[in-house]
This record gives structure tokens, C-alpha cells and sequence, in this order.
């Protein structure tokens, strides 16, 4: 057939929804329309077009014009209906696919490629037998992925180049034409699985670190998980004994699983954009940043122990001063600082033995019965029996465990000082505690210890002591204070072993009295052994120094009155030989009690006379002009003495009356001579 003539360069492109007609062959199938595309804008170039050595531009003999050899009407080799062909017709064998330019390499401006008569433009025609592969032969689409030849005419609209046969549609480069007609290109699909890569971004987030995000640039996550870990920190450090509250871990665990789900979920299909190298190292590096969270929680276990054990060595330190604070003071006064001590060392010692502290509390615990012990180490018997009591005592507080045997090291020390304290006080009025006290504890809580058989002999021993110092000491009187004492500490103890020892110092104290009360006679105390002596005989009416005491306390009374009285003990028995008789009689209101001492002392009681009146007194009155008991005799009260011969001195002691008061006293002396009869009359002046 002849060829087609070639269309002029002004020539209309046909319509895009209208497929050629092949001339020769009616009836052929029409090639169905491209999908419609915006108007492209025209280009318009000059030149002929390049044509490739012994290529025909005419169709083929026996091809359908504008068809390619082997295929259906309108469709290009390897293309699905109605898609259009990419091959640029006119392009030179071994040019690059997808250089994007609207001239080919080393073809002048303005060069217009070949038209097939009868082919629409964009269309790929058939290639010739003997001609060489990608030899194209026909008209190029424009805005095609090829390097388009430079021609006359406006770009064809048309479907988008198939799989395989070039780059998407357009104009060439970005920035050299308009884009490209037809539909988008599809969304990328999905990569493969890689598991690997999803546990790698996991075991990242995993540290808390937060950089599997980073890996998947996804910051918001990153920053997440940098805020978690920072609010952690603030709130974990500095470290204390109490540590991080158990509902911010498990926020934070919680956190961390979230965010190793969330990295393997995003990392199992994605796409990193780092190098090999780094994609190699991602899960080597996960494993290695799982140390962090790892060494994190020992370190900060490490630093939480230390906190504890400064604070368990401060509560020692705490409780040593407590200890230290309770030297000097009564033991009563710093039992309570002892008791805080020892509840410290308690918990101390058993929760935390295994603590620097806990280790350090057996040598807390000596030395605290050490310093309890000092009042017993110095012989302070009786100051020590209280500590040593509260130390004794410990196993029913304290564990028993903890004490060891320290305890039991206590019994010696506390048997010796209540046998201590309780010897030393017998026979001290104001001893704390009386003897009795301490001694009845020895015996009831150590009574098979040797200091419980000492006790009867010590006691025993005081009481001879203090009988002794009665004979011949210089204070009686402070002795029979200390026998009254020791009386009342044995009365307190078993009467069966200590009834001897009872009556002993009964004995000792009857003599102690009558020796006190001459003691204070001859000392001129004449008052206070008249007490003395007048209490002896009524404590003890049956003791043969009965009558003795009380001829004692008589001259005592006539002594505080005139002490001249008193310059001798009034003798034990009366004087042998004659005696005279004195008559006494009352001539005065009221009873009168007459003493009087001498070779013989005694006392006499008369009646009141009730007749009897004061006799009128006065400066210019010589007394011895009185006229007493001058009526009838049988008026006035009389009583009759006989005294041996000597001197002595009379005290005359009125009762009340209306006319005379309590205590009016008088003193005489007179002299007894052998044969010789006296009257003495007792009688009250009234002063005027």
C-alpha cells in the first residue's frame, strides 16, 4: 500500500474519545477511547524528525495502519486495551527509559518526528520485520516518561504508560511541563513482616529511653516516654527508706509495656530511614539498653539500702544518747530513757540484725549493763539494786534471744547489793528503803544464795554492836534510836529465824533507855531526862530499874526548877540508918504535889484544904511573920515522911483553883538532922 501522506505540522489532533479508522479494513474493532484528561497545553517545535537508517516510514505491508504487529486494534505491544503505549517513536536504539526532556540528546530544536497516516498521535506502530528492537515507528505521546522528540503538533491526551514500558506520564523534569493525565498512582502497599525489626523498636521502648519512637521518628511517643522517665526520677530521687510508691512503678511498668506494644505494632511493617549498619545494630543495642532499666533499679536498690542504713545508724546514734543522757541521774528518773533505748535496740538487734546497726547493738547491749552496773562496781549497794533489778528483768521485755546470757550475770551483783543496802540500813531510822525491805527480798528471791544466810548473823551482829555502845558510849541516847530501828526492821523479818534476834535487841533497847535518861541527867538535860526516865517506867513497870527511873526523873523536875538539885544522880537504893519524920500540911486552896530529893527522893500528893485561903503578901510583910497552919489541926491535909538524914530540896507544884492557876510552883531547901522531928506547911501568898 502506498504510505499515507504525512500530516502538516498545523494539522488538528483528533479527538481523544475517537479512535482512528484503519484505512483497508473495514469493520475492525475500534480501539476503545483513553479515559479523558484535562487539555493539555500546546507545545509547538521545528524540524523535521530524526528517522533511523533504512526505516520505512509507512506502514507495513499487510498491517492495519496504526497497529502493531501481533495485536488488537489501537493497543501497543504489551499493552492492555486501552492503555496507551509509552515507546517515543523516532527515539534512537539504547536510549535511557525515563529521561524526562522534550528533545532527544544531540537532536536540533524544532525537529518533528514521523506520522504514520491514519495513526493517532501517541499511538506506537508495529515494528517491520529485520528492524532492531526498540527501533520505534510512529508519533510520541507528549508528556510521555521518555524523552520526547522535538515535532509539530499539540500533546495527545491519553491513558497512563503501562507497567514496564516507562515512567509515569508528563511533561519531562519537575518544572518543565504540567503533570501527567491520568488517575494517581496507586498507595504504596505494606512491606513484608519483619519481626525482627518489631521486637528490636519494642525491647528500645522497652528502657524507657524511649528510642524505638526515635527510630520510627515518631517523636510524640519519644517525648512521652522521656516525661515518664523524668517524672520518675524527680520523684524516685534522691533516694530515702520509703522509695518510689508502689502505684508510680506500676504506672511506670505499665507505661513501659504500653510502649514496647505500641514499638513492635509500629516497627513490624515499617520503614526505616537510617542505613543497614544501624538497622544491624538495633537489636544488639536493645538488648544492651535493657541494662538501664535493669542497673537503674539496683543502683537506686543500692542507694535505697544505704538510706536505710544511715537511718538505721541514726536511730542507734539516737538511742546511744539516750543511754549516754541517763548517767548521774536517779534511776527512777531515767528508767524511761532506758526503756526508749532498749526498745530501739530490740527492734534494732531482731528486724534488722543484719544491718550495720544490727550488728552493732550485742556491744550496745554490754555496754549498757555496763553503765547500769557502775553503782554495784563502786560498792554503792544500795543505789545499784534498782538497775540491777531492771536488768535482771530484761528477758521478760527484751528477746531473750538478743540478751544471751547477760541476764543470769546480773544474779550475783543484786544478791550482794540487797545484802548490802540491807545491812547497811539496819539500825538508820530514815534509811531508803528500810532494811527490812531489802533483806526480805534476799531471802524471798535468792534464798538458797550464801548472802541469805549471812543476814541472821549481820543482824545479830548489829544489835551486840549497838548493846555495847549503850554500856559505855558517849550518845546512848542516839544508840537507842538506832536499836528502836533495828527493832522494827527484825520484827518485819521471818519471825522464826530472827525471834531470838528480836528479843535481843528488846533487851538492848530497855537498857538503852535508862542509860539515855542518866546520859541526860548528868549532861544537865534535866528536862528531857525527865521524860525519858518517866516513860522508862511506865514502858517497863516490872524492870528492876523501874523505881530508879522514876527517883530519876523527880530529881530531874526539882533539877529544872533548881539546878542545884542535880548535881548528883539520885542514888539507886534509899540510905540505911534512922530516919526522921516530917508532917507536911496543906494550908492552901487547891491539892498540891510536894518532890522532894535528897539521901532519898520521892514525892507526896495533898489533898486541898477547903477553908484554906492566900495569905496577904507585901515588900514591907516579913514572912516569916506568916502565921500559917496555926487553926486546929485536924483542918489541914496532912501527910507524914521519913527521911533519912542530909539535905534536900522540895518542890511544891499547886493544882488550879479559882484563886491560883496551873504550875504555880515553889522551891525550898531544908537540912534533916539525926533526932529530930519536922513539920513542914505548904501554904500561897497572894503577892500584894
Amino acid at each position: 500500500m502506498a504510505p499515507v501522506p504525512e500530516a502538516p505540522p498545523w494539522a488538528p489532533v483528533p479527538p481523544a474519545d475517537r479512535a482512528p479508522e484503519t484505512p483497508g479494513s473495514p469493520g475492525a474493532p475500534a480501539t476503545p477511547p483513553p479515559p479523558a484528561q484535562p487539555p493539555a497545553t500546546p507545545t509547538l517545535a521545528f524540524g523535521p524528525p530524526p528517522q533511523a537508517p533504512g526505516q520505512d516510514s509507512g506502514q507495513p505491508s499487510g498491517q492495519v495502519p496504526g497497529q502493531a504487529s501481533g495485536q488488537q486494534p489501537g493497543q501497543s505491544p504489551g499493552q492492555q486495551p486501552g492503555q496507551a503505549s509509552g515507546q517515543v517513536s523516532g527515539q534512537p536504539s539504547g536510549h535511557p527509559l525515563g529521561q524526562a526532556s522534550g528533545q532527544v540528546p544531540g537532536q536540533p530544536s524544532g525537529h518533528q518526528p514521523e506520522h504514520t497516516p491514519g495513526q493517532p498521535f501517541g499511538q506506537a506502530s508495529g515494528h517491520a520485520p529485520g528492524q532492531p528492537p526498540g527501533d520505534p515507528s510512529g508519533a510520541v505521546p507528549v508528556g510521555a516518561g521518555v524523552t520526547a522528540a522535538s515535532g509539530y503538533g499539540f500533546p495527545q491526551p491519553g491513558p497512563a504508560t503501562a507497567p514496564g514500558y516507562g515512567p509515569p506520564p508528563g511533561y519531562g523534569p519537575p518544572g518543565y511541563g504540567p503533570p501527567g493525565y491520568g488517575p494517581p498512582p496507586p498507595a504504596q502497599p505494606p512491606g513484608p513482616a519483619n519481626p525482627a525489626q518489631a521486637a528490636a523498636i519494642a525491647l528500645l521502648n522497652l528502657s524507657g529511653l524511649g528510642l524505638g519512637y526515635v527510630l520510627l521518628r515518631h517523636w510524640i511517643g519519644a517525648a512521652l516516654c522521656w516525661l515518664a522517665t523524668a517524672a520518675l526520677l524527680v520523684v524516685a530521687l534522691p533516694a530515702d527508706v520509703d522509695g518510689v510508691p508502689v502505684g508510680v512503678l506500676v504506672g511506670y511498668g505499665v507505661l513501659l509495656l504500653a510502649a514496647a506494644a505500641d514499638g513492635f505494632r509500629r516497627g513490624l511493617r515499617a520503614t526505616l530511614r537510617v542505613g543497614a549498619a544501624v538497622r544491624r545494630l538495633a537489636l544488639p543495642l536493645a538488648l544492651v539498653l535493657l541494662a538501664v532499666p535493669a542497673g537503674g533499679s539496683l543502683a537506686y536498690g543500692a542507694a535505697r539500702e544505704e538510706a536505710r542504713e544511715e537511718a538505721l545508724l541514726a536511730r542507734l546514734t539516737v538511742a546511744d544518747e539516750r543511754v549516754k543522757s541517763g548517767q548521774g541521774l536517779l534511776f527512777d528518773r531515767a528508767e524511761p530513757l532506758y526503756r526508749l533505748a532498749l526498745a530501739t535496740y530490740q527492734e534494732l538487734g531482731t528486724k534488722h540484725a543484719g544491718s550495720r546497726a544490727g550488728k552493732l547493738v550485742p556491744a550496745r547491749l554490754d555496754a549498757y549493763y555496763a553503765q547500769l552496773s557502775a553503782p554495784y562496781d563502786k560498792k554503792d549497794y544500795c543505789k545499784a539494786v534498782a538497775p540491777l533489778k531492771h536488768l535482771r528483768g530484761l528477758p521478760g521485755t527484751v528477746d531473750k534471744d538478743l540478751l544471751g546470757t547477760r541476764p543470769a550475770k546480773t544474779d550475783e551483783p543484786l544478791a550482794e547489793s540487797l545484802y548490802g543496802c540491807g545491812t547497811a540500813a539496819l539500825g538508820v531510822q530514815t534509811a531508803e528503803p528500810p532494811a527490812e525491805k531489802s533483806l526480805n527480798e534476799l531471802l524471798d528471791t535468792f534464798p538458797q544464795s550464801p548472802q541469805a544466810t549471812r543476814v541472821e548473823p549481820a543482824v545479830r551482829e548489829a544489835i551486840k554492836t549497838r548493846s555495847a555502845a549503850v554500856d559505855g558510849g558517849a550518845v546512848p541516847c542516839g544508840t537507842v534510836v538506832e536499836l528502836r530501828a533495828l527493832r522494827s526492821s527484825v520484827d518485819a523479818l521471818p519471825a522464826a529465824t530472827f525471834a531470838g534476834a528480836s528479843r535481843e535487841t528488846a533487851a538492848a533497847i530497855e537498857k538503852g533507855d535508862f542509860a539515855c535518861g542518866t546520859s541526860q541527867f548528868r549532861s544537865k538535860e534535866f528536862d528531857d531526862a525527865a521524860t525519858t526516865m518517866t516513860q522508862f517506867a511506865k514502858d517497863y513497870p516490872n524492870s528492876p530499874k523501874a523505881a530508879h527511873a522514876r527517883s530519876i526523873a523527880i530529881a530531874a523536875e526539882i533539877a529544872d526548877e533548881e539546878p542545884e538539885a542535880g548535881k548528883s544522880l539520885p542514888p539507886a537504893k534509899a540510905p540505911g540508918g534512922a530516919r526522921m519524920v516530917m508532917v507536911v500540911s496543906n494550908d492552901g486552896p487547891g491539892s498540891v504535889e510536894l518532890l522532894y530529893t535528897g539521901p532519898t527522893t520521892g514525892k507526896i500528893t495533898l489533898n486541898a484544904c477547903a477553908t484554906c485561903t492566900k495569905y496577904p503578901s507585901s515588900v514591907f510583910l516579913d514572912p516569916k511573920k506568916v502565921k500559917a497552919c496555926t487553926g486546929p489541926a485536924s483542918k489541914y491535909p496532912k501527910a507524914t515522911l521519913l527521911l533519912p538524914a542530909g539535905n534536900y530540896h522540895f518542890l511544891q507544884k499547886r493544882a488550879g483553883t479559882g484563886t491560883s492557876t496551873v504550875g504555880d510552883t515553889k522551891i525550898s531547901k531544908t537540912k534533916i538532922e539525926p533526932n529530930y522531928s519536922y513539920t513542914n506547911c505548904l501554904y500561897v501568898t497572894s503577892g500584894f
